[in-house]
This record gives structure tokens, sequence and C-alpha cells, in this order.
């Protein structure tokens, strides 16, 4: 009873989280073909006459359709088991996009983010941490270290995951505060990713007790 009963929640978080990628998508979606004058960037058209910004906001955007689904791939124990190439070629692909895309074009648009200087830090650091824990990762595994490179991915996945979380803060707050548009933008550039850095720590503290 109690193997069905886990089973039947790992599945729903499964299904939830396909159900939020889903969702990204569509957000992605909104910017293809290429364009400056919907959504988000409506609201930005300082940035966008910014030769670099349109294009680290892009990148930015198409790589959640690659980070999302090739990170979660990294963290089944059956994956690693029956398909370990999957396993290695997903993980290069999350680490390549990561370092090269991603994370390099987060930092860009932190640096211009809503809110302040309070926000734009709390982007910056967002971007500094996810790119630090994927370097770390990769170094990790290029050591043979293969329990501290999980360690490193499970922080890393935890930042790309902020993509996700940052959203459901902000209709959290709005939600039951209704805060200024550009108060509760402060909040979440700090709670979309501090949160789960703190989740995925516990769960590390947890993986290392459980080993000795």
């Amino acid at each position: 009873m109690h193997l069905k009963a886990q089973t039947v929640f790992s599945y729903s978080l499964l299904l939830l989280y396909a159900y939020f990628c889903y969702l990204m998508l569509l957000i992605t979606l909104q910017y293809i073909p290429l364009d400056t004058d919907v959504a988000f960037l409506r609201i930005k058209q300082d940035e966008v006459a910014l030769f670099y910004y349109p294009w680290a906001f892009f990148i930015h955007a198409y790589c959640s359709i690659l980070v999302l689904p090739a990170g979660f791939t990294q963290f089944s124990p059956s994956l690693r088991k029956q398909l370990p190439q999957v396993h290695k070629w997903a993980g290069w692909l999350y680490l390549t996009v990561v370092l090269l895309l991603a994370g390099p074009t987060g930092i860009i648009i932190g640096i211009h983010a809503n809110g302040g200087w309070s926000s734009q830090l709390g982007f910056c650091m967002l971007g500094l941490f996810w790119i630090y824990f994927s370097v770390m990762a990769w170094f990790k595994i290029k050591k043979g270290e293969v329990q501290q490179h999980r360690y490193f991915m499970y922080r890393s996945f935890a930042l790309a995951l902020s993509a996700i979380t940052l959203r459901a803060w902000k209709y959290i707050i709005v939600a039951i505060w209704h805060p200024r548009p550009m108060d509760t933008y402060r909040l979440v550039a700090w709670l979309g990713w501090i949160g789960n850095l703190i989740i995925v720590e516990i769960i590390i503290i947890y993986l290392k007790r459980k080993q000795t």
C-alpha cells in the first residue's frame, strides 16, 4: 500500500512538472517568430532599443524549451541504469545550454530587470550561481566524483526551476496581498530561487545522512 501511494505521488509530480513545462512552452511560443512588441517585452521597449537586449532575451526564452526537459532527465535512476547514453547526452545538452546560452543571457537580462537594484541584484546572483553550480557539476563528473556531481546538478536544476517557481510565487503573492507590481517583482527576484536552494540543500543533507 505504501509503495502504491509512493508511485501515485511520483506520477503526480511528473504530471505536474509536465504541465508547468507546457505552460513555459506557451510563454515561449509568444515570441515565435521574433516579436519585440508582445507580452513582457511590451514594457521593456527602452531595453529593446539596445541592440543586444532582444537577442539575449530571445535566447534565454528559447532555452527553456531545452533546459527544463534535459535537466529533468538527469534525476531518473531507471534512465541512468537502462539508458546511460541518453542520461549522458541529455546532461551534456543541459550543461552546454546553461553555460553558453541561458546563464550568460540571464545575467544580461538581470542587469536590466524591473524593480531597481534589488531585483537586478537578485536576478544577477541567480545567473551567477546557476553558472557556478553547473561548472562545478561538470568539473566533478570529469574527476569521477559522481555523488558530488549529482549534488551540484541538484543545485543547478533547482535554479533552472526558478523559471517556474518565480511565476508561482508571483501568483501567490498577488492573490493574497495585492502589492504594487514593482514590489511583487522585487520579492520574486529573490523568492523564486532562494526557496528552491533551501529545499535542495535539505534534500542533499538528508541524502548524505542516509549514506552514513
